[in-house]
């Protein structure tokens, strides 16, 4: 109800909700009890539907207990995603597998390119299931166009911005703004629309320590800026 609510709120404002991250992890050690996994998906799925949000990130979830590697990880993700999808499209919700970057392969993702993404994709074969770009997770890939192509402009539901930074102190919380960083910007973006995509570039930059600290009005501005001189 709460969601139906904040929906409303947003679409009263002129403003529409792009895409709410994220479900509860699919794999790892806080998801092992399949039934429970999947009616706390179901209930993202039903937040998301709520909101009037076309797109629910997946967050698939580190490697599975009593496994090694990510391999049996990726199977379970691809068996729990195709359950999830019937429910989904019923709902009018795109679900968008968002691979991250290998240095969460342990604990939080245990897909870490848009190959594997696109895989699972091509094995569960739901016309609502594609997949979330994040430079901060793909800006490193040489395979990046390949499978970009490959997913197409129907498979891509999701293309978000910051930079990764040389010396990030924070996996986590210590993304760059665009431009601060060492990702191609211009050229993912390129890679990303040259497949397809023709959806919002969402900014997405955790930084505890330096912009979550500054004015939000400030960051807006450099966030316009930056946009347009380097995405």
């Amino acid at each position: 109800a709460r969601a139906v609510e904040i929906g409303a709120r947003v679409r009263a404002a002129g403003l529409s909700v792009a895409g709410l991250c994220r479900t509860p992890f699919l794999v790892g050690t806080d998801a092992i009890d399949k039934v429970a996994v999947l009616d706390e998906a179901k209930a993202a799925v039903d937040m998301a539907a709520g909101l009037g949000a076309a797109v629910l990130t997946i967050v698939v979830g580190g490697v599975h207990p009593d496994t090694k590697g990510t391999a049996e990880s990726l199977k379970i993700v691809a068996d729990r995603v195709a359950d999830l999808a019937p429910y989904a499209a019923e709902r009018h919700v795109k679900l968008a597998l968002e691979p991250l970057n290998p240095v969460y392969a342990g604990n939080r993702s245990c897909l870490t390119t848009v190959r594997d993404a696109v895989d699972i994709c091509d094995a569960v074969n739901a016309a609502n299931l594609g997949i979330a770009v994040d430079v901060y997770h793909v800006w490193w890939d040489s395979d990046l166009e390949a499978q970009l192509l490959r997913a197409g402009k129907d498979r891509i539901f999701g293309y978000h911005l910051c930079d990764w930074l040389a010396d990030t102190r924070d996996v986590l919380l210590d993304r760059g703004m665009m431009g601060d960083g060492v990702a191609d910007l211009k050229a993912i973006r390129a890679r990303v629309e040259g497949a397809g995509y023709d959806g919002p570039c969402e900014v997405e930059i955790f930084s505890a320590n330096t912009w979550w600290k500054r004015d939000p009005a400030t960051v807006l501005d450099v966030m316009i800026e930056r946009f347009r001189t380097f995405c």
